[in-house]
């Protein structure tokens, strides 16, 4: 069996910046709701609930990239000895 592409790191990290960005203003604005004295009560679910949330994002986007740079490199004529569609015709 034909090994999947490799992904491009840099590709997943534009097109993943937009959530981490978002992802991070998250987890500050938890923090900073946090109440005086409980701050890791107050923030730590929350917090781990949104990385949670974008690791799962990142891990999937990471995974259809491989898939798409796989459908793109499959040659659609199938391998090398079948038929031809012209000869897959004259049956």
């Amino acid at each position: 069996m034909d090994r999947l592409p490799a992904l491009s790191a840099d590709e997943l990290i534009e097109r993943t910046r937009e959530g981490f960005e978002q992802m991070i203003r998250e987890v500050a604005a938890a923090v900073n709701a946090a109440s005086e004295g409980r701050v890791i009560s107050g923030s730590e679910e929350q917090v781990r609930d949104r990385l949670g949330e974008f690791r799962q994002r990142v891990y999937q986007t990471a995974l259809q990239m491989r898939v798409d740079a796989a459908e793109a490199a499959f040659s659609p004529g199938g391998r090398p000895d079948s038929p031809s569609p012209a000869e897959q015709g004259q049956r």
